[in-house]
């Protein structure tokens, strides 16, 4: 039985026509998204940690539903990407939104090397960015929204920490709309690792990368664009030139919901001391790290990325129907 679900699997990410029918016999995908799909309109993905990983019930539901809502408001369709009982689910439906949610972190943290294990096994999966990355370019969704993408850990030279979100970037043709890396990680050694897999890395209406919880980090992006119409056709010229590589589109968080930058470097050093002297590392350390960043600043970094997952919602939507025109428009 593993080994029947491990073959179908394999074979998926070469079938991404959102029609095929394989593709639909292994993705369980939503009507809502199968349609918005078929007909072109606009679709943006969304990850699935955040809700189980990310915060609390109910309050990760609650988050959960107002991003969904905001996609909605801004013209395009919200798919959230999970695994349930082993299959692969783009598109929830409320009922499955609310059992994530409570599953919390019995769901498993999956990024693209456990999707085979999770499925095989028929257990529930959060996606991670890379897990969510795939998925979407499989069924061919070019958009996902999502809060911070991994990066290089800090000391990364030493332990070889890296994202494998960074080297899905690399490899998989997906837009990522993201407030920059978290600023837990190593900012430079991670945009330099950016371009080392060829990602084209673009501020949105800014050259500063921003820095997760803060709007500035003091590197410079290579690329910026300054509206919803530049990333479309930013993605339009990837997609028609077949660079294979995703894009990660920076887009820094609103004034209004940036925290001290001084008072979150201060909570990150002394959560990355705890984390060392406690020995936790891999994909354990970012929720641990998280947790504590947001127990020192008294629950203000919550705060701040619950408001940039929104803001990056709304953008993302803004970019998903403006290149949805776009390819209305060139057929």
């Amino acid at each position: 039985m593993a080994s029947s679900a491990l073959s179908r699997l394999s074979n998926l990410q070469n079938h991404l026509n959102p029609s095929d029918s394989l593709a639909k016999n292994l993705v369980k995908m939503s009507p809502e998204v199968s349609e918005a799909l078929s007909r072109g309109h606009a679709v943006v993905a969304l990850e699935s940690t955040i809700i189980s990983h990310g915060m609390p019930y109910p309050k990760n539901l609650e988050t959960a539903k107002e991003v969904e809502a905001i996609v909605r408001d801004n013209g395009a369709v919200p798919a959230t990407i999970a695994i349930l009982d082993g299959l692969p689910c783009v598109g929830l439906t409320s009922e499955e939104l609310e059992r994530l949610a409570k599953l919390g972190t019995k769901a498993q943290k999956t990024a693209r090397r456990d999707i085979a294990h999770v499925v095989a096994l028929r257990r529930n999966g959060a996606t991670t960015v890379s897990a969510t990355m795939f998925f979407a370019s499989m069924v061919g969704i070019p958009v996902f929204v999502t809060g911070g993408i991994g990066g290089v850990h800090r000391h990364g030279e030493q332990t070889m920490d890296i994202s494998s979100d960074l080297t899905e970037l690399g490899r998989t043709p997906v837009a990522v709309i993201s407030a920059g890396v978290k600023s837990i990680l190593d900012i430079p050694r991670t945009l330099e690792y950016l371009e080392t897999q060829g990602v084209c890395v673009a501020g949105y209406k800014t050259h500063e990368f921003p820095a997760f919880f803060t709007e500035t980090s003091g590197y410079k992006v290579p690329s910026r664009v300054d509206s919803p119409e530049d990333c479309a056709r930013l993605i339009d010229a990837n997609m028609k030139l077949k660079l294979g590589s995703g894009i990660l589109i920076a887009a820094p968080i609103p004034k209004e919901h940036a925290a001290s930058g001084s008072l979150i470097e201060s909570a990150i050093q002394s959560a990355l001391r705890e984390a060392r002297d406690k020995n936790i590392t891999g994909n354990a350390e970012t929720p641990f790290l998280l947790a504590r960043v947001n127990e020192l600043t008294g629950g203000r970094s919550l705060a701040s990325n619950i408001a940039l997952v929104k803001n990056n919602a709304l953008i993302g939507a803004k970019i998903a129907s403006a290149l949805a025109q776009l390819r209305q428009q060139s057929n």
